[in-house]
């Protein structure tokens, strides 16, 4: 019998921030021991992983089909031996094709991109997730139009899958003022990072007992305190309400609380 996996929300870190020194020298130590336990806290070992990245955006919801892809380097400027990373897990076609099918029957246009590879939001948290790259896995994009209301939607359309032993995984970030966060490093105008308000909000309405009070206050995440500070683009948010949608009644929990380089981020579980 299939266990039910739960959904999950990780924030993926900056750049290959977990195979490179930083200083301090622990300054992501507590995010790589989040990944390296997550593999333990699941009911089972999934059957697939379907990973939904802020570093992918189409016009439709466009699945990943490539049955061996490659990683995309989509960073800069970091140290030459992160462009040499390997990740070879599996494409897994025929879970793209289900996913399709499911969306598509909820209403949604969807794409295929048969060349895609995995964007540096899949690789570098799954890589000390799951080192093996055994499992076969599929990337999702978003759409352009980061609507909440639509991402919350499919999530809803994609909940079968995790019956089927399908592990649902967003990979973002909760705080993402990326300029703000270099400017305070070199001791800029702007002062320090602050993103404490909007993770108490963001925290309090995943945590919501009832589904629909959850769904009304992601569906309004630009009107919490500080989240236009903490999320000028929302692209690295909104993976959090693709896992949400397909959460249906479980109550989410938080359960990583990192302060890292200033910024609170924050990870996110459901069942």
């Amino acid at each position: 019998m299939t266990e039910k996996q739960p959904t999950l929300f990780v924030p993926h870190g900056g750049g290959p921030c977990f195979f490179m020194d930083w200083n301090p020298p622990d300054a992501w130590d507590r995010h790589r021991k989040f990944l390296e336990d997550l593999p333990a806290s699941l009911p089972a070992r999934p059957k697939a992983l379907l990973v939904i990245s802020g570093h992918w955006e189409e016009r439709v919801f466009t699945l990943q089909t490539n049955p061996a892809p490659p990683l995309l380097f989509d960073y800069q400027g970091f140290p030459q031996h992160t462009y040499q990373l390997t990740w070879p897990a599996p494409g897994e076609p025929a879970l793209a094709t289900r996913v399709r099918a499911l969306l598509e029957d909820a209403g949604f246009q969807t794409g295929a991109d048969a060349a895609r590879g995995f964007d540096h939001g899949v690789f570098v948290p799954l890589k000390v997730a799951f080192p093996e790259a055994d499992i076969p896995t599929v990337q999702l994009s978003l759409r352009d139009d980061l609507d909440p209301e639509a991402h919350l939607a499919v999530g809803r359309a994609l909940a079968p899958l995790r019956d089927e032993g399908v592990l649902i995984i967003g990979s973002g970030n909760t705080y993402h003022n990326m300029g703000k966060m270099m400017r305070a490093m070199r001791g800029g105008p702007d002062g320090p990072v602050n993103g404490g308000d909007f993770d108490r909000w963001l925290t309090s309405a995943v945590t919501q007992e009832d589904p629909a009070v959850r769904h009304a206050m992601l569906a309004e995440w630009d009107q919490a305190p500080g989240a236009r500070d903490a999320n000028p683009r929302e692209e690295h948010l909104i993976p959090l309400h693709v896992v949400a949608g397909a959460a249906l009644a479980d109550r989410g929990e938080k359960t990583l609380e990192d302060h890292v380089l200033g910024a609170v981020e924050s990870a996110f579980r459901f069942g």
